[in-house]
């Protein structure tokens, strides 16, 4: 079961979502950028270390279109994504660099300069002085917005081959535009001012006609570099991709079969009546998911702080904090926060919105929803429920919340090999009108076609998945509960706060495969990592176990504030798969056996 450093996660995956950092020290080796770890380095999750094909892809651009000995680049899906990280890194740059800092535009070569204009962006980069890489870096993590592996994989072998050029259009205010911003709603709405067409294409009526042809340009010339490439990909099963998995995670996929019972079954009257998949928008990541939804509501509301409830998956926290007004963060998600929020309130502060997670990662609290729902219909803000942890077929936070995002690289895919996200509008909320336009206005779909493709495949079988999952867990978190090694075992079923759990639990849902556990010195957590025979990396929700030492990845530089929130240092988290449980209890049992050892 020990992979090797570095290697992909799962093996031989040309994509895969996690790398292997097998032990405590490979660990601490990759967080202190010791060379006998990142020279071994294959891959890594995809917003912390990019991918070997994006990097070939960016030194590509630069070799063409800035100076490879002092410049660097960014990829982004989109005009408008690039432009994000343009102004982010503009913000922080001296005046000298500032002016070097610039986005360049990709798009399908064509015969004619008209044909030209009007084609769909494949690509943006922002080419940068090197001494801004760490700036640039930040935008890759905290937004989720970058280019796929995939995405760039086809691109590099267009740009190569002289398929892919330079956009140099500066045309404005034509039916091009609405094209390169991308899809802008879902079949079946229309507008008084123009059409959401059957392929999600948003097209101002008057310039209906032009836009049609132009995206017909758009593709003719895409399916050409396809074929060039031997990809073969049908667009329109990619749309027929995106379509079916929104409909899985609206819950109203009549041609599944397995699906539909089961949401019968176990969900019943939990769903949200009038929900729709025009009211789920896929995105490329989890995070973009969050960072996207954190930008609607500032683009419906205004500018205003927003509030982090409870202790967050880092990289939300630091989007509330560096785009925008600022945050107000509640680390522990109490009760006794929650009082000095609504004394807050009551002394007239005001706020955009409040994001938390439902359970939190690592802890798996649960946060008083119900409490927090009341505060915020009361004082007028915002509620985004992160339930990628919980998963909704295990809960049900919609009815609660105005936007609920999840990371779709989890559980929802499982094979870890594939990145997405969602964001889901609760059509009772009682922004759901503004918003509704305001996604309607400034939503791109940046899910490349083949990514659609992977999750719509891969999650075919997700409702099997979670019930043995959620099965699987509770055995292994019952073993270890009754060991005297343990100190904490942190998982929904066992906390203190799992009342507010259950209150959203659906009847026959489960806790989901995520939990933590804690030992009495850091020497027992490292026999116990070392000698638990599983995957070992970032991420959570693969179909198979995969353990990592998460305050160490995720906290390394701030070990002693995620202390301060009761996050221990050595705490170690588990992510349950789909092995035999009696073959995990072995595996768990032989890595207690090791503790025992140290104990002794």
């Amino acid at each position: 079961m020990l992979q090797d450093i570095g290697g992909s996660v799962p093996p031989n995956t040309d994509h895969a979502v996690s790398v292997s950092l097998p032990t405590w020290k490979a660990n601490v080796g990759y967080e202190e950028g010791e060379l006998w770890v990142m020279s071994k380095m294959q891959c890594g999750y995809p917003r912390f270390f990019v991918h070997p094909i994006i990097q070939e892809l960016a030194k590509e651009v630069v070799q063409s279109y800035g100076n490879p000995d002092t410049e660097s680049a960014m990829l982004f899906p989109s005009p408008k994504t690039a432009q994000i990280c343009h102004s982010f890194i503009l913000s922080r740059a001296s005046a000298d660099n500032s002016c070097a800092v610039r986005v360049v535009e990709f798009i399908p070569s064509t015969h004619t300069k008209a044909e030209f204009e009007m084609v769909t962006s494949l690509l943006s980069s922002v080419i940068y002085p090197k001494e801004l890489g760490s700036v640039a870096k930040q935008v890759w993590q905290h937004t989720g917005n970058g280019v796929s592996s995939r995405r760039s994989e086809f691109c590099y072998s267009a740009l190569r081959d002289g398929f892919l050029v330079e956009k140099k259009s500066n045309t404005t205010n034509t039916a091009a535009q609405w094209i390169c911003k991308g899809p802008r709603r879902y079949q079946g709405k229309d507008s008084a001012n123009g059409a959401f067409r059957t392929d999600g294409t948003y097209t101002p009526a008057a310039d209906f006609s032009l836009a049609r042809n132009s995206l017909q340009v758009g593709r003719e010339y895409i399916q050409f570099i396809e074929e060039r490439f031997g990809r073969n990909l049908n667009t329109s099963l990619a749309d027929q991709a995106k379509m079916a998995v929104r409909r899985r995670i609206a819950g109203v996929l009549k041609a599944d079969v397995e699906l539909s019972e089961a949401l019968e079954n176990t969900v019943g009257e939990g769903r949200v009546a009038g929900l729709e998949e025009s009211d789920v928008f896929l995105y490329p990541t989890g995070m973009s998911a969050i960072f996207n939804s954190h930008q609607m509501l500032m683009a419906t509301r205004g500018a205003m702080k927003s509030i982090c409830f409870g202790f967050p998956y880092i990289d939300t926290l630091k989007v509330l904090e560096k785009w925008g007004p600022g945050c107000l963060f509640y680390g522990n998600g109490s009760s006794l926060d929650l009082d000095d929020l609504e004394e807050r309130l009551d002394n007239g502060e005001r706020f955009l919105a409040i994001f938390t997670e439902f359970p939190g990662n690592p802890l798996l609290k649960s946060p008083d929803l119900k409490r927090v729902r009341s505060l915020a219909d009361e004082y007028n803000f915002a509620v985004v429920v992160d339930e990628t942890v919980g998963n909704f077929l295990n809960i049900n936070v919609l009815s609660f919340a105005d936007i609920v995002v999840s990371s779709l690289t989890k559980v929802f895919s499982g094979d870890s090999n594939v990145m997405g996200g969602s964001a889901v509008l609760n059509p009772h909320g009682r922004y759901y009108l503004s918003l509704r336009d305001t996604f309607a206005r400034e939503y791109e779909d940046n899910l490349w076609a083949e990514d659609a493709v992977f999750l719509e495949r891969n999650s075919r079988d997700f409702v099997s998945r979670i019930e043995k999952i959620n099965s699987t867990t509770e055995e292994i978190t019952e073993l270890l509960k009754g060991s005297s090694l343990i100190k904490n075992v942190y998982y929904p079923k066992c906390n203190p706060s799992r009342p507010l759990y259950e209150a959203f639990r659906h009847p026959n849902g489960g806790y989901g495969g995520l939990f933590s556990v804690t030992f009495y010195s850091t020497a027992e957590a490292i026999a116990f990592f070392d000698h638990l025979e599983v995957l070992k990396g970032p991420s959570l929700g693969t179909n198979f176990t995969l353990s990592s030492p998460y305050t160490l990845l995720a906290h390394y530089g701030e070990l002693g504030w995620a202390s301060s929130f009761g996050v221990e240092s050595d705490l170690v988290r588990i992510s349950v798969g789909l092995e035999n449980v009696s073959d995990l209890r072995c595996r768990f049992q032989q890595a207690l056996d090791a503790v025992a050892k140290v104990t002794a």
